[in-house]
């Protein structure tokens, strides 16, 4: 049984170390040695107290992807919390890696404990491929969703008016009092201005220059004063930022969601009011809809333009924030967007 053991720990793909209660190393295998930076590693080897924290980059908890609180290796750390966990580790020539750890006590009368590392290198490159693919399933179904709506919106507005000015020209040519000719100028300037307003609001939509040109408060209040003459409902709007200017991807991303979020009050709450805020708070700038209407139970999905509850959190995941809905029939709706803040001009903004 010995030898067998000792097989398992030289011939391990799985790096492990033996640890005293003081935290000074007692054995690595082969794996462990391999892995490790080498200034880590001599401190490991001369027996040094807490070497590991030389190569040690943080676990992941419950609140944060990298911590070194309430640390793995100190002595008030409970043994159960530690059976199974993620750690970042800077190994030698790869950098800083995450490895799915295991470390408990395996000699309570010694206190000697055993730690047991796995690269999820691989792993995790194959779900950022699925998460990947994924994204880009819903993006491509987005896309074409909102292809159709336009498609529609071509072929029922501004075709159906273009058809009719048409019509008229040809009446036109065909008329011989003054009067008539007159008359049906005037309703073919109808028809155009008519045809114009649609094309302005198709273009809006695609993309708000308001949007572009003065921010996200100005783009909010256009939209909303559509909204109130195209739909009848008045937003109460309160914003936070004045003319501020953000990432152009965070803009969109709130913009957008926003967008969505009104339309779904628009078809689904029964209200004619609804609250939009827009603020900054702790370097995260947040967006508020709330509305008091028919709300809706767990699992309803009120579709939108197309993007839906899962498109808006897909959104704000993107842009790394975080997206929630509250809502509870019959006693409205409220979804909460928080988004880190890049100001413009940051590196990496566009």
């Amino acid at each position: 049984m010995i030898e067998m053991l000792m097989k398992m720990f030289e011939n391990s793909t799985d790096a492990i170390f033996f640890f005293d209660a003081a935290g000074k190393a007692l054995a690595l295998n082969p794996a462990a040695e391999q892995i490790m930076d080498p200034d880590a590693l001599a401190h490991l080897k001369q027996g040094s107290i807490d070497a590991m924290c030389l190569a040690c980059r943080g676990y992941t908890s419950d609140t944060d992807l990298q911590t070194c609180l309430n640390c793995y290796f100190s002595e008030s750390a409970e043994p159960e919390d530690f059976s199974s966990f993620q750690v970042y580790l800077k190994t030698k020539g790869k950098g800083v890696i995450p490895y799915a750890a295991t470390f408990h006590t395996v000699d309570e009368e010694s206190g000697v404990r055993v730690f047991m590392l796995r690269d999820l290198t691989k792993q995790f490159k194959t779900q950022e491929q699925l998460y990947k693919n994924k994204m880009m399933k819903h993006v491509i179904e987005a896309q074409e969703n909102e292809q159709k709506r336009i498609s529609r919106e071509l072929h029922d507005s501004v075709a159906q008016e273009l058809l009719s000015a048409m019509v008229d020209v040809r009446i036109m040519k065909y008329m011989t009092k003054e009067e008539e000719v007159l008359n049906k100028l005037k309703q073919t300037e109808a028809s155009m201005t008519r045809l114009l307003d649609d094309i302005r609001n198709l273009s809006v939509e695609l993309r708000p220059a308001a949007l572009d040109d003065f921010g996200l408060e100005a783009a909010f209040r256009s939209h909303f004063k559509r909204v109130e003459q195209s739909y009848g409902m008045e937003v109460e709007f309160s914003s936070g930022i004045s003319t501020k200017r953000y990432g152009n991807e965070i803009e969109t991303v709130v913009y957008r969601i926003c967008q969505e979020a009104v339309l779904n009050a628009i078809k689904y709450a029964q209200v004619d009011t609804l609250k939009v805020s827009l603020f900054e708070k702790g370097r995260m700038l947040q967006l508020l809809v709330e509305d008091e209407g028919e709300g809706f139970t767990k699992g309803d999905d009120p579709i939108g333009t197309g993007l839906g509850l899962y498109g808006m959190r897909e959104r704000a995941e993107l842009a790394h924030g975080d997206f929630e809905v509250l809502s509870q029939a019959g006693a409205g709706t409220t979804i909460r967007v928080r988004i880190p803040i890049r100001n413009i001009g940051e590196e990496g903004d566009e």
